[in-house]
C-alpha cells in the first residue's frame, strides 16, 4: 500500500433508508420500494427522510433549533462519520481535520413569500412595495441560513472540526468534485485527512417548483429509476452522506482499518447533445482506470435521454455488474449523490461484497463523474 494512497475510514449515511451503513446495505440488498410520501406535496412524490434521534449526534437544543433540516442532516451524518472513523472524541486530529462539504441553498420563508407575493397584486408601486417589503419582513438571519457554507460552520462548532474548510455548489457535479479534491489534495501530501460529503433536504415545495418548471420532477408516484416512462424524471430524496478520507499512513499511524480505497474520482462536462452523455462515461471510464467492476452505484437521474444513455454504455462498460440505482434507494440528493455514490461502493468492498465498485453521477442539467472503489487490501494495485 502507497503511503498517500486515499482510504475511507469512516461513512455516516441517512436516508429514506434510515440511519447508517448496516440499513443501508440492508435496503440496498432487499431492493424493496423505497420509503415514499406522496401526499405532502401531491402530486409531486418524495422520499423523506427516515426519523432521526437528533441528540445522538446534535446534544443541543439550541444548535438543533438554528438549523434548517438540510444542516441537521448534514450534521448528523458528520457526526455518523467521525463516530465511525474513532475521531469523534480526539479534539487533536479533529482539530487538524479539513472539511469540504457539497450542499445548495438554504430554505425560503414561505409565509413572508406569500404576504408579499400577495400585496404585490395590488400594490400602487410594485418595486418600492417588494424592496420595502424584502428589507422589513425578513428575518436578519434568513439569509445567513440560505448560506450553504453554514452546513461547514455547523460541523466545525457541534463536532469541533476546526481545519480548513470548502463547500462546493453546482447540483451533482459539486459531489463529485468534492471528493475529487479531497482525494486530490491527500494523495498530492497537501493534507493528511478530509471530512467530506452533502446533504438534501427534499420536503420543500420551493425546490420541488423549482425542479417542475424545468421538466426535471417525474409524478405521479415511484416508478424505478431505469424504468421511468415518458419524459422521466426524478423523485427528490432527502439525506446526507459523509465519509473521512485520509492518507493511508495517517490512518495506519493511528491504527485506524480502512474500509475501502477512493482510487479515483474523474469528471467532465459536456454540452449534451445526443450521445455526450455515453461518450463523456466511456472517457471518464478509460480516465479511472475501471477494468473490470463487479458493481456499479449509479446516481442516474431517471430524466430521458441521459438515463437511457447511461443504461446502454454501463452494459457495455461493466457487463455482468450488478447495476444499483440510488434513485431507487434514498431517492435524488442533487449535490449529496456522488458522496452517497462512494460510501456504499466503500461499504460493499469493506464487506467483501465486491472486488471493485464503479459510481456514477450524471447531472440532471450538467456535469458527469465517475469514481473507482476498490477494497482497501488492494490499495496499492
Amino acid at each position: 500500500m502507497s503511503p498517500r494512497d486515499v482510504v475511507v475510514t469512516g461513512l455516516g449515511l441517512v436516508s429514506c433508508a434510515g440511519e447508517g451503513v448496516a440499513a443501508h446495505l440492508a435496503a440496498l440488498a432487499a431492493g424493496a420500494r423505497p420509503r415514499t410520501d406522496a401526499e405532502t406535496f401531491a402530486p409531486w412524490p418524495v422520499h423523506p427522510v427516515a426519523p432521526l434521534a437528533l441528540d445522538g449526534q446534535i446534544p443541543k437544543k439550541a444548535d438543533q433549533r438554528q438549523m434548517e433540516p438540510w444542516q441537521r442532516l448534514g450534521v448528523y451524518a458528520a457526526g455518523l462519520a467521525l463516530d465511525a472513523a474513532g475521531l469523534k472524541g480526539d479534539a487533536a486530529r479533529k482539530g487538524a481535520l479539513h472539511l469540504i462539504v457539497a450542499a445548495g441553498g438554504g430554505e425560503r420563508d414561505y409565509a413572508a413569500d406569500g404576504q408579499i407575493l400577495t400585496g404585490l397584486r395590488d400594490a400602487a408601486d410594485p418595486g418600492a412595495y417588494l424592496n420595502e417589503r424584502l428589507q422589513n419582513d425578513l428575518r436578519p438571519t434568513l439569509f445567513l441560513a440560505q448560506l450553504s457554507n453554514l452546513l461547514a460552520g455547523n460541523i466545525a462548532i457541534v463536532h469541533g472540526v476546526t481545519g480548513a474548510s470548502r463547500t462546493f455548489m453546482g447540483e451533482e457535479s459539486s459531489g463529485v468534485d468534492a471528493l475529487r479534491i479531497a482525494g486530490a489534495r491527500i494523495a498530492a501530501g497537501q493534507v493528511d485527512s478530509v471530512l467530506v460529503g452533502g446533504s438534501y433536504n427534499a420536503e420543500r415545495a420551493d425546490v420541488l417548483l423549482v425542479h417542475e418548471m424545468g421538466g426535471y420532477l417525474y409524478r405521479p408516484d415511484y416508478a424505478p429509476v431505469f424504468r421511468r416512462e415518458g419524459r422521466g424524471g426524478f423523485i427528490l430524496g432527502s439525506g446526507a452522506a459523509f465519509l473521512v478520507l485520509e492518507a493511508a499512513e495517517t490512518a495506519a499511524a493511528r491504527g485506524a482499518a480502512p474500509l475501502a480505497r477512493l482510487a479515483a474520482v474523474a469528471s467532465d462536462r459536456t454540452r449534451r447533445a445526443p450521445g455526450s452523455v455515453a461518450a463523456s462515461l466511456t472517457a471518464l471510464w478509460r480516465e479511472a482506470g475501471l477494468e473490470a467492476p463487479d458493481a456499479v452505484i449509479s446516481g442516474a437521474t431517471g430524466c430521458a435521454g441521459i438515463t437511457r444513455e447511461e443504461a446502454e454504455r454501463l452494459a457495455d462498460l461493466a457487463p455482468g455488474a450488478r447495476v444499483s440505482a440510488l434513485g431507487d434507494l434514498t431517492g435524488h440528493t442533487l449535490e449529496a449523490t456522488a458522496p452517497f455514490g462512494a460510501a456504499l461502493a466503500a461499504a460493499l468492498v469493506a464487506r467483501g461484497a465486491a472486488r471493485e465498485v464503479a459510481v456514477t453521477a450524471v447531472g440532471h442539467r450538467r456535469g458527469e463523474g465517475v469514481l473507482r472503489i476498490l477494497p482497501a487490501r488492494e490499495a496499492g494495485r
